[in-house]
């Protein structure tokens, strides 16, 4: 199978669908066992020096590194004092330093992968939790107290409604049964 390369600036400008699909179909690591690639509990630097050094000469022979690093990135793979890992050719606390480099670039690239449904549906949801929390008893001197717990009640109701839509949409889109 013939995989073509992405480069960092191709994955830069990739969504994280497009990202994993990639991932999935071309890395060189697929047939591998996943634990090759974490350290162990326990596990000393004398035995996981050359287990790490194997997984990051696999990774760096990948076509599709580029993307697994971007996704690693974009997942906060990675601690800054803790060599426990190896993603895309790299360790744990180098990722976390690109991470910490790049962090607005990131923050908008996640943010862009998230869909407008989902913004759209967390938007509300905050809408919601503000509207079922305010207070109605101190609605100001023009409205009565039973008003503005109604126009409240609504309000939520009428949230709720919307949040509950989306949500069953969503869930059917993707395979659910029956949207609970």
């Amino acid at each position: 199978m013939r995989t073509n390369r992405m480069t960092p600036t191709q994955a830069r400008h990739t969504r994280r669908a497009v990202l994993q699909a990639t991932i999935d179909t071309g890395s060189r690591c697929t047939d591998l066992d996943p634990e090759a690639y974490f350290r162990g509990d326990d596990e000393s630097d004398t035995d996981w020096q050359p287990r790490r050094d194997n997984a990051i000469r696999i990774c760096n022979g990948c076509p599709v590194r580029a993307a697994c690093e971007e996704l690693a990135l974009r997942d906060g793979d990675g601690e800054p004092d803790a060599d426990d890992m190896v993603r895309a050719g790299l360790t744990g606390p180098v990722l976390a330093s690109v991470r910490d480099h790049q962090a607005v670039r990131l923050a908008v690239a996640v943010d862009h992968d998230r869909d407008t449904e989902g913004r759209h549906l967390d938007d509300l949801t905050i809408q919601l939790r503000i509207a079922a929390t305010k207070n109605a008893d101190k609605a100001g001197p023009v409205r009565t107290a039973d008003a503005a717990r109604t126009a409240q009640n609504t309000a939520v109701r009428e949230l709720a409604a919307q949040v509950r839509e989306i949500r069953s949409a969503r869930r059917a889109r993707t395979g659910w049964g029956v949207a609970a």
